[in-house]
C-alpha cells in the first residue's frame, strides 16, 4: 500500500474504534421490549411449553402453543439420542421470543432495521450449540446465510453471537442488574419513577379540561378558557365544528395567567338518557363578575354539539375579585353535582371576621353538591336530604364541606378494577398561599382549615389556635420550592398498564413537575414519588416521547380509566400552545386482548379534522455520542424530593429532550470527513462529504453507504466478483470467491463501494456507473455426513428427553417438566451412521409417512433446498422451480422503467393482484409499503397515477395508516373491492434508504 492509503486505513480505523467505545454495551441502554415494539406482560393464562417466561414475558398462552407445535416439528428430525442431545437448545432459543428482553435478543428494537432470524446467543453457549448440535441451524431459519458455516465455528458463532454480553442469551437471564424489579416501574437511582408520553392532542388554547361522555363511543370533549369545547373521536380526530361556542358569554382575556374563562364542563353520567350537560364560567353581569353554572341540552339533530339555545342557569354566585374562583365540576358515584367555588380571591382570604371559606353563610370557599335531576318543570336544582348542613341555622343547605381555598380539579376513584377498594373516594388539590400546595380527601361535611391552616401548618395563628377548628389535615402537603401551583390529579384505574393502578397521578402548574401518592394499606400513609420522563431507551417505543410543555393545566381520563394530562407552553387564552398527553408506563402492559374494545358508531356532520403529532417520537430521535448537560438544577432544600429530569419550556422556546446515552445501532456523521472504499484496490480513503459510516455492534462490522442509489447484492444466494471497468489507474479487480460457489459478474464503469454484510444493500452510485450482471450456476458446498461414532456427545446426566414417531399422538412433556413422562418411545430420526469422510451431507433415515410428507409439502418444511436437512427433496424434478406462492398482504411496486425502488402500488389478495386508490393514502401508508419493500424510509407518496395506471382490478380504496402496521390490510380502508375511484387515482410511492435521497 502507498502511504497516503495506509493513514486512510489508519484513519477509518480509529474513528470505527471511537464509535465502538461509545457504543460499548452498558446497563440501561435496553429496555425490556417485545418482538411488536411493544412492553412485555404477564400472561392472562399459565404458559405451558415456554414456562420460565409465565410470569412475565412477550408471550401469551397461544404464542406459546405455536413455539411448542414449531419445536416438535422440528424435532421429527432426531432420533432417541439427537433428541436428548439437541432439544434443550433448540427448545431454548424457539422460547428466546417469549424473552421479556426479544427486542433485543432479536436485534428488533428499532422498527426500521432488519430482524435477526435468531436470538444472539452469547460466545460460551455458541460454541457449546456448535460443539453439539450444529446441523440443526438449519432447520430454525430459512437463510441461505447459514450454507457452510456449520463446519467453522467463527462463523457459526459470527452469525448467532451477540456482542452485548450483558443482553445475549443466557446471560441476560443471569444478570442481577437486569432482572432486578423487572416488571415494575422503571426508577432512577432516587426512586423518580420513570414514564413516558403519547401526544393525544395540540393547537390547543389553553385547554382546561377534557370529559368523556361514557356512552361507549369513547369519544372525549376538550374544552379550552376562550369558551370552545371541541369533541374529539377515539382515533384523535376532531369535529370541525364545536361541541359548544361559549366565546362571546365567556370572561376572559389574553393575559398570561387570567384565571377566569370557561373553565369546566361534566357530562350527565346518564349522559345517553338525560342528553344534558353542565358548565362552568366568568361571566360579567352590569360590569359584576359572576361565576356561572349552567345546563346545555345535546342537540336533536347532532349528537356532537349542544343546544346553544337550550341554555339554564343552575347557580350564579358573585365573584368579589377576579382569581380564586374555583373551576370544578363532576358527578359522584351518587348521581349527585359536585361544585367547587374558590374563597372569592385576593390574598389570606380577608373577607369578614373569619374569611369566606370558614363562613358556613356564603358559597365562597366551598365544596357544594346539588340534585339535578328531574329538574325540567321545577327548580333548575334541588338539595339532597342527606346534605351534611341541611337545616342548620345560618349555614346554607347547598354546602357539602368548608374551608377551602381555590381547588383545582378534583377526582372520582372509579375502585381498584377486581376488588372495588377505594371507589366513590373524592380527590382535590387545593393551592396554597405562600408556603404549602395540599392534596385533599374530600369528605362529607369535613373543615380543610383555611384560613387557619394552610397545608399542615397555621396560618391564622389565632384561628388556628381555636379548639373547635376540628378540620381535616391534608392527606400530603408540599413546599413551594417544590412548586407553587397544585393542579389535581386522577387514581389510575386503567387497564392498559396495570404497574399504575391505585397511583394517585398530579402535578404542578407554575413548576411542572409530575408527581404521584401511593397508599400504604397497612399503615393508611400516601407514598410519594416524583415521576420522570424515561431516559436512554427507556421510551424508545412507537409513538412515545419523553417532554412535555411546563405549565400543567389540568388531568383527565378517558372513558377505559386511561390517564391524560393537559399541559401549555404559553399560560394565554389566545396562545394555541395546548397540548394533550397519555400517561404511558413503558414496563408492563396488559396481555394482548384484555384491554380492546370497540367503539360504537358516530355519526358525524361536518369535516373530521385528522390528528398528526407535532413532537418527535424518541424512537426516531438520533443518537448521542455524548452526554447532555441537564437543563434543570436539582433541589437543595431539605426534603427527599427532587426536580424533575424533563426539560422544562418557557413561554416563548421549547427545548427538546435528549437521551444522554448513545443507542446500540448508531450511524456516524463526521462533520468533515466521510470514507470510501475502493473495491478494485481495498483500500481506505478519505473523501470529503460522500459517504456514511455504520456502525453495528452486534456484528462489529462497517458498512460504508453514498447518499446515492443502492444496489443489493444478497450473499445468501451468491457471491459476487466486483470487476470495475478497465482503465490503466485501476487494472486489478476484488474478489470474493468461496469454495463451492459460483462467482456472477457484476462489472461497473467507475466507483463502486461495496457492504461486505450480509443481507443489507451493496451499494453503488446510479449516476456514474453502467451495471450488467451474468446469473451464477450455484453448486452447493457438500456438507459433511454425520456420525453417531465421530459426533456422540457425552451421556447426559438428566433422565433422558422422549420422543414418538411424528404420526403419534403422544409427545413429551415440555422440558423441565419431569411429571408423567414416559420412559420409552418409538425412536425418533436422527442421523445414520456412517464411517464416510466429512466431505457430505448428512442422509437421515425418515419413515415412509414423513417421507411422503417432504414430497408433498416441502415449501413447508422447507423453504430453500440449499440449508436444510433431506437437502435432495426427492419429490421434484431437475430444472423445475417452484412457484412462489404470495401472502394476502404483499405489494409490488410497478414501473416502466422497471426500478425496484419506486412505482405503482399493486397489492395481492384473494388470489390477484390489483391497485389502490389514492384517496388518503398518505406518506404513513407509503411507509408501510416501504417497510414490507425491505426499504427503511418511504420518500413521497405519488397520486393521480404519476407512475402509471393500472389495467386489472382495484382492490383497496381508503386507506389510512398509522405506519406501524405489517400490511396495507391491517389498515384502516374499505372493503377489499369496494371503491368510488378509477385507475387514473392508482397511487405509487417511491422509497429510499434516507430522507434526503430523493432530493
Amino acid at each position: 500500500m502507498s502511504g497516503v492509503s495506509v493513514k486512510g486505513v489508519e484513519l477509518m480505523s480509529r474513528w470505527l474504534l471511537v464509535l465502538l467505545v461509545l457504543l460499548a454495551p452498558r446497563h440501561g441502554n435496553t429496555h425490556p421490549q417485545c418482538l411488536d415494539y411493544k412492553p412485555p406482560f404477564q400472561p392472562r393464562e399459565p404458559l405451558v411449553f415456554c414456562k420460565e417466561y409465565a410470569k412475565f414475558g412477550c408471550c401469551d398462552l397461544e404464542k406459546d402453543d405455536k413455539i411448542s407445535q414449531n419445536f416438535y416439528k422440528i424435532m421429527d428430525y432426531f432420533d432417541y439420542l439427537g433428541y436428548v442431545t439437541c432439544a434443550k437448545y433448540i427448545r431454548t432459543i424457539l422460547c428466546q421470543e417469549c424473552s421479556p428482553y426479544s427486542a433485543h435478543l432479536y436485534d428488533a428494537e428499532d422498527a426500521n432495521t432488519p430482524m435477526r432470524e435468531l436470538p444472539g446467543l452469547c460466545g460460551g453457549y455458541c460454541s457449546e450449540f456448535w460443539h453439539q448440535c450444529r446441523y440443526t441451524i438449519s432447520l430454525l431459519t430459512d437463510n441461505n446465510a447459514t450454507v457452510g458455516i456449520e463446519e467453522d465455528r467463527n462463523k457459526f458463532c459470527n452469525f448467532l453471537e451477540l456482542k452485548d454480553r450483558e443482553y445475549c442469551y443466557p446471560n441476560v437471564l443471569s444478570d442481577d442488574k437486569l432482572n432486578a424489579n423487572l416488571g415494575d416501574v422503571r426508577a432512577d437511582p432516587e426512586g423518580c419513577l420513570q414514564l413516558c408520553l403519547q401526544e393525544v392532542a395540540n393547537g390547543l388554547r389553553n385547554p382546561v379540561a377534557m370529559v368523556h361522555a361514557d356512552d361507549g363511543t369513547h369519544r372525549f370533549f376538550v374544552a379550552e378558557q376562550l369558551g370552545y369545547v371541541w369533541a374529539y373521536l377515539a382515533n384523535g380526530s376532531r369535529i370541525d365544528r364545536p361541541f359548544l361556542n361559549l366565546t362571546k358569554a365567556v370572561l376572559t382575556s389574553p393575559w398570561a395567567g387570567d384565571e377566569r374563562g370557561f373553565l369546566c364542563m361534566a357530562l350527565h353520567p346518564r349522559f345517553t338518557v338525560v342528553r344534558k350537560a353542565y358548565v362552568y364560567y366568568s361571566v360579567s353581569v352590569k360590569k359584576e363578575e359572576r361565576i356561572r353554572i349552567s345546563e346545555f341540552t345535546l342537540s336533536a339533530d347532532d349528537m356532537n354539539q349542544l343546544d346553544h339555545s337550550s341554555e339554564r342557569t343552575i347557580l350564579e354566585v358573585v365573584e368579589p375579585a377576579s382569581n380564586h374562583n374555583g373551576g370544578q365540576l363532576l358527578f359522584g358515584h351518587d348521581g349527585y353535582l359536585y361544585i367547587f367555588i374558590g374563597d372569592g380571591g385576593r390574598a389570606g382570604d380577608p373577607f369578614g371576621k373569619f374569611g369566606n371559606s370558614q363562613n358556613k353563610s356564603t358559597l365562597l370557599g366551598k365544596v357544594l353538591r346539588l340534585d339535578v335531576d328531574n329538574n325540567d318543570d321545577m327548580d333548575p336544582y334541588s338539595i339532597p336530604s342527606d346534605n351534611p348542613f341541611l337545616g342548620e341555622k345560618d349555614s346554607l343547605p347547598e354546602i357539602y364541606a368548608y374551608g377551602v381555598r381555590n381547588m383545582w380539579r378534583c377526582s372520582i376513584d372509579r375502585g381498584d378494577p377486581i376488588t372495588g377498594q377505594g371507589r366513590g373516594r373524592l380527590f382535590c388539590g387545593d393551592v396554597g398561599q405562600n408556603k404549602f400546595e395540599e392534596v385533599d380527601l374530600i369528605v362529607k361535611g369535613g373543615n380543610y382549615g383555611w384560613r387557619a391552616k394552610e397545608g399542615f401548618s397555621c396560618y391564622d395563628n389565632r384561628l388556628c389556635r381555636n379548639s373547635s377548628l376540628d378540620d381535616i389535615l391534608p392527606i400530603f402537603a408540599y413546599p413551594h420550592k417544590l412548586g407553587k401551583s397544585v393542579t389535581g390529579g386522577y387514581i389510575y384505574r386503567g387497564c392498559q398498564m396495570p404497574n399504575l393502578n391505585g397511583l394517585y397521578i398530579f402535578g404542578d402548574f407554575m413548576s411542572g413537575r409530575l408527581m404521584s401518592l401511593k397508599e400504604n394499606q397497612s399503615t393508611g400513609k400516601w407514598e410519594y414519588k416524583e415521576i420522570c420522563m424515561g431516559k436512554g431507551q427507556t421510551c424508545r417505543f412507537p409513538k412515545l416521547i419523553n417532554s412535555y410543555y411546563k405549565y400543567i393545566i389540568s388531568f383527565a381520563e378517558d372513558e377505559a380509566g386511561e390517564l391524560y394530562f393537559l399541559a401549555t407552553g404559553a399560560p394565554s387564552a389566545s396562545a394555541r400552545a395546548g397540548v394533550i398527553y397519555k400517561i404511558v408506563d413503558p414496563s408492563r402492559r396488559a396481555p394482548p386482548g384484555k384491554c380492546s374494545f370497540k367503539p360504537t358508531l358516530v355519526k358525524i356532520k361536518g369535516k373530521l379534522i385528522h390528528f398528526h403529532p407535532t413532537e418527535e417520537f424518541v424512537i426516531d430521535k438520533k443518537p448521542m455520542t455524548t452526554a447532555v448537560p441537564t437543563t434543570t438544577a436539582r433541589t437543595t432544600a431539605t426534603t427527599t424530593l427532587r426536580t424533575p429530569p424533563t426539560t422544562m419550556r418557557s413561554t416563548t422556546t421549547r427545548p427538546t429532550y435528549r437521551p444522554p446515552t448513545a443507542t446500540l445501532k448508531a450511524t456516524a456523521k463526521p462533520a468533515t470527513t466521510r470514507a470510501t472504499v475502493k473495491p478494485s484496490t481495498m483500500r481506505a480513503t478519505i473523501k470529503p462529504l460522500t459517504t456514511r459510516v455504520t456502525v453495528k455492534p452486534s456484528t462489529m462490522r462497517a458498512t460504508i453507504k453514498p447518499l446515492t442509489t443502492r444496489v443489493t447484492v444478497k450473499p445468501s444466494t451468491m457471491r459476487a466478483t466486483i470487476k470495475p471497468a478497465a482503465t490503466p489507474s485501476n487494472p486489478t479487480s476484488m474478489q470474493q470467491r468461496p469454495t463451492g460457489t459460483a462467482t456472477p459478474a457484476l462489472t461497473t464503469s467507475w466507483r463502486q463501494v461495496v457492504t461486505a454484510r450480509p443481507g443489507h444493500a451493496t451499494t453503488l452510485s446510479r449516476q456514474r456507473m453502467s451495471l450488467s450482471y451474468t446469473r451464477p450456476t450455484v453448486t452447493p458446498k457438500p456438507r459433511p455426513r454425520l456420525t453417531t461414532e465421530a459426533r456422540r456427545p457425552s451421556p447426559p446426566t438428566a433422565r433422558p428427553l422422549t420422543r414418538p414417531q411424528p404420526h403419534d399422538t403422544v409427545r413429551p412433556p415440555p422440558l423441565g417438566d419431569t411429571t408423567n413422562r414416559p420412559q420409552t418411545t418409538p425412536r425418533p430420526m436422527y442421523c445414520t451412521a456412517s464411517t464416510k469422510p466429512t466431505t457430505q451431507r448428512p442422509n437421515f433415515t425418515l419413515s415412509k409417512v414423513q417421507d411422503k410428507l417432504l414430497k408433498g409439502q416441502s415449501d413447508k418444511i422447507d423453504r430453500s433446498t440449499r440449508n436444510r436437512f433431506n437437502k435432495k427433496d426427492r419429490g421434484s424434478q431437475p430444472g423445475k422451480q417452484r412457484r412462489r406462492k404470495h401472502r394476502a398482504g404483499s405489494v409490488r411496486l410497478i414501473s416502466a422503467e422497471q426500478l425496484s425502488d419506486r412505482g405503482r402500488v399493486e397489492i395481492y389478495i384473494r388470489g390477484e393482484w390489483g391497485t389502490v386508490c389514492d384517496d388518503l393514502f398518505n406518506s404513513k401508508a407509503a411507509t408501510v409499503v416501504c417497510q414490507q419493500l425491505g426499504f427503511p424510509v418511504a420518500l413521497r407518496v405519488a397520486k393521480r397515477a404519476e407512475l402509471g395506471g393500472g389495467s386489472g382490478s382495484i382492490l383497496l380504496d381508503d386507506v389510512e395508516c398509522e405506519g406501524t402496521e405489517r400490511t396495507l390490510l391491517d389498515c384502516k380502508r374499505a372493503k377489499v373491492g369496494k371503491h368510488n375511484c378509477a385507475h387514473d387515482e392508482d397511487v405509487g410511492v417511491v422509497c429510499g434508504y434516507h430522507h434526503d435521497e430523493d432530493k
